[in-house]
């Protein structure tokens, strides 16, 4: 399986190369709602659809919103949910990285992935999609397992 870098991205695309030069554009994002026990709480993500969209990610993105995120759907980009791998290469802020299950619900959440760290961090199980946020958003929020997921498909 190929480990994906790891970024969030409030609402715009960033593309870099290997010295960490980055140009942003403007991108449209969706509104994902995670409904916890203390309430919803909406986050604007942009979408990584396609294969090339998930493996960049948002590397080398430093301007993390703490209502932005990104939205790797579907995962993967073809066939049925499987377990996923990400990582945080290139990546040099921390984040939460929620993993969801097909029926919307969390599955797990690697809290405050370590930026630039290549160690893969595992959804333990499938899942259809998975979402980034700043680190730390999910303690903060009170975002738990088995909380619900949804946003337009």
């Amino acid at each position: 399986m190929l480990p994906l870098a790891l970024c969030v991205l409030p609402a715009g695309c960033a593309t870099g190369d290997d010295t960490g030069n980055t140009t942003t554009a403007t991108a449209w994002t969706v509104a994902v709602t995670i409904t916890s026990t203390n309430g919803p709480h909406v986050f604007q993500a942009e979408p990584a659809k396609t294969a090339a969209e998930q493996e960049r990610g948002l590397m080398y993105r430093t301007d993390l919103a703490d209502n932005g995120g990104m939205l790797f759907y579907p995962y993967p980009p073809e066939g049925p949910p499987r377990e996923a791998n990400f990582w945080m290469k290139n990546t040099p802020s921390a984040l939460d990285i929620i993993f969801i299950r097909a029926d919307g619900t969390i599955a797990h959440i690697a809290e405050n992935a370590v930026p630039f760290d290549e160690t893969p961090l595992s959804s333990g199980e499938p899942v259809g999609a998975v979402l980034e946020i700043k680190g730390g958003r999910t303690a903060a929020l009170g975002i738990a397992e088995g909380d619900k997921v949804s946003w337009a498909k």
